[in-house]
């Protein structure tokens, strides 16, 4: 964009804060095309008390958020682009990860804990031991979801339990919880001095403490995790205005990142999905205004709700934990790659495993599993295996993940996907998006802006009442551009290649237990290997 001597007036603009588990961006739109204007992006830091326990800092992911806004207008100015004409900005977010703070100092009580966080594994023992023949689905017909770790409810068990700071703020009415989304409204509409503390549907539905049906908070939920209601934020839909920001005077609106991208992929209809391809691997099907229980595995989730009075819209979702994050644990903890580009390289260079195949269950096997037991396995090694065959082994390994939660979604659906959207960071590797369609049989379809998640958290903050800058009549809609990858290798190869991968799943499963073993003395001896660090009495 030429630059001139007088500011540039393109109509109504609108932001997306996008916090993710790994990086936080700030993105501006134009309202009317849906281009990407500028934006600016920042890495997070994550820390790893003990095996199993993932950490974030609040006030960095806060102050990540001011960075890139300051240097994103920074640049529309640049372009002389008059930056007053924000009049929206969305919040989209790492959806699980779990805050608690202090109402009145503002200060964070303890550091946040990420969704892919193992150490509540213990916690979510005792629950399932308390349900009705230890059924991990106890409470899905309320929640949609099975008890697991990687839900904000037991996360938020775990601090009351085992950090003073919290359990003491809880009984003197000081606390308050929230996902990184109401972490980040609060501080940014005011924090101490007024702030909105608040949330969305989608982020509350993945609490375990939300109702998906009556779309509020549920008392019996509540009394499950002996959490108290007062220090819950109030659930508002996913585009409306839920405060004014402090510093720029904007309008605020919010989704989940996962439900954020299936808007920006205008997956509005009922059987429309797409797969993001971040840290972790999400596929979302559109299943309309009805939660749609999902008998293989899969979650239910509320997908969006587009303004106070307008009905919710549901999907079912698969869940992986680990796709990116396999590419930052080859560069960082193996020191086999030195960027993502490379590993795209290596891959390619051989074009094949060679019978190498690799379970990434850092943190247990998510959808269709559920099985926290799990540990990351590669198997099938010779001589002959290289770095190169690992890499393309790891690219197989988030193809097949995502076809694990595919056949399981077509089940539940019973009418199968004939192609899948995506989006996410992962996209550019070409080679991925080659072999997704190779291992799923169907084209792969991925938008030429790729930034899907942060354009659906700007859709809904600009179409909120009293904003009005954003259609989202299909009609109105800007054509988005892509580029589809077509399978070219024959079905009897692709099932061939997952029957080995499902092998290796089945041997990455029962690596770690809590169970008392004998030590061959006559003394029973506590083996406790479980990433939950939990501390045993041994005897």
């Amino acid at each position: 964009m030429a630059a001139s001597s007088h500011r540039i007036t393109l109509g109504p603009l609108v932001a997306a804060i996008d916090q993710g588990t790994s990086s936080t961006r700030f993105l501006v739109f134009n309202s009317k095309t849906a281009e990407l204007l500028s934006h600016h992006q920042v890495e997070i830091k994550q820390s790893f008390p003990k095996e199993g326990w993932v950490e974030e800092d609040p006030k960095e992911i806060l102050q990540s958020v001011y960075e890139c806004m300051e240097r994103t207008c920074e640049k529309l100015t640049q372009l002389n682009i008059d930056i007053s004409n924000i009049k929206a900005i969305g919040v989209t977010n790492q959806r699980e990860t779990t805050l608690v703070w202090d109402k009145e100092t503002g200060e964070p009580l303890y550091n946040a804990i990420v969704w892919l966080d193992l150490r509540t594994q213990s916690t979510v023992e005792r629950l399932i031991n308390k349900t009705p023949g230890r059924n991990k689905n106890h409470l899905k017909h309320k929640t949609g979801l099975p008890i697991s770790t990687y839900f904000s409810a037991v996360k938020l068990r775990w601090m009351m339990d085992n950090v003073d700071e919290v359990r003491d703020a809880v009984v003197s009415h000081r606390a308050m919880f929230g996902t990184v989304d109401s972490w980040l409204i609060w501080c940014l509409t005011g924090g101490k001095s007024g702030g909105v503390h608040c949330t969305d549907v989608t982020n509350a539905s993945r609490t375990m403490l939300f109702n998906i049906h009556t779309l509020d908070w549920d008392p019996e939920l509540c009394e499950y995790f002996g959490i108290p209601m007062e220090i819950l934020p109030r659930v508002r839909s996913s585009s409306e205005i839920y405060g004014l920001m402090v510093s720029m005077r904007t309008h605020k609106g919010c989704l989940g990142d996962q439900s954020a991208a299936l808007v920006g992929q205008m997956c509005f209809r009922d059987g429309q999905a797409k797969n993001t391809y971040g840290t972790g691997c999400f596929l979302l099907r559109n299943t309309g205004p009805k939660p749609v229980m999902s008998d293989h595995g899969l979650l239910t989730t509320v997908a969006y709700k587009l303004g106070r009075d307008k009905p919710a819209c549901y999907a079912l979702e698969g869940s992986v934990a680990i796709a990116g994050a396999v590419v930052r644990w080859l560069q960082d903890n193996l020191g086999i790659i030195e960027s993502s580009e490379e590993l795209e390289k290596l891959a390619a260079s051989v074009g094949t495993s060679y019978g190498c195949y690799f379970v990434p269950a850092f943190s247990g096997l998510y959808a269709p599993y559920w099985e926290p037991s799990a540990r990351g396995i590669i198997c099938g090694l010779t001589q002959f295996t290289n770095k190169r065959h690992v890499a393309f082994a790891a690219l197989e390994a988030v193809c097949f993940q995502t076809k694990e939660i595919l056949d399981a979604m077509n089940q539940d659906s019973g009418i199968p996907l004939t192609q899948l959207q995506v989006d996410g960071g992962m996209t550019s590797n070409r080679l991925l998006m080659q072999l997704q369609a190779d291992i799923l049989c169907i084209p792969v379809v991925k938008p030429s802006m790729p930034e899907t998640t942060a354009l659906g958290a700007a859709m809904a903050a600009g179409a909120a009442e009293g904003v009005s800058v954003w259609s989202l009549s299909p009609e109105d809609l800007s054509e988005v551009t892509s580029e589809k990858f077509e399978p070219q290798i024959n079905p009897e190869e692709s099932e061939f290649r997952f029957a080995r991968w499902k092998k290796a799943v089945q041997k990455s499963m029962n690596w770690e237990t809590t169970e008392p073993v004998g030590n061959g003395n006559g003394r029973r001896v506590c083996v406790c290997v479980c990433a939950c660090a939990c501390a045993c009495a041994c005897v």
